[in-house]
């Protein structure tokens, strides 16, 4: 079974989660993405939130979370996507760049409005009462 390998940051605001929208889609996905090859999950992550909100994570207070798998949003039965979650602190102004069209910060609410993936991470945000209703 074909799976793809994603990496994706965990931040976290008053029950809710930082969430991204990127143009053409209907769909928000955490920030984050595709690991390119060699790259380690701290490397994966560091470049593609920089790309996707123009701040930088903090390598030191990077802290895995968990991983995830479901079936991959937009893309045929049978693939997979997992994903590897890690907490960390930032430095800058989070803004849409690259891809991004919208930012947002989602709780529980908003679940019909992410990826498989992203439901299954949000059922367990709010399971340890890190997310609102």
């Amino acid at each position: 079974m074909a799976s793809i390998d994603k990496i994706a940051w965990l931040h976290l605001r008053d029950g809710t989660v930082l969430s991204t929208r990127s143009w053409g889609k209907d769909r928000y996905y955490l920030p984050g993405g595709k690991r390119e090859p060699g790259e380690t999950d701290q490397q994966t992550l560091l470049r593609e939130v920089e790309e996707e909100l123009t701040v930088t994570l903090d390598p030191a207070s990077m802290r895995y979370a968990g991983t995830f798998e479901a079936p991959a949003h937009g893309h045929p039965a049978g693939v997979l996507v997992r994903m590897a979650c890690y907490y960390a602190a930032y430095a800058g102004t989070i803004q849409p760049a690259a891809e991004i069209e919208e930012i947002a910060w989602l709780s529980c609410r908003h679940r019909p409005q992410v990826s498989a993936v992203d439901q299954l991470i949000f059922d367990w945000l709010r399971a340890q009462q890190l997310l609102a209703d």
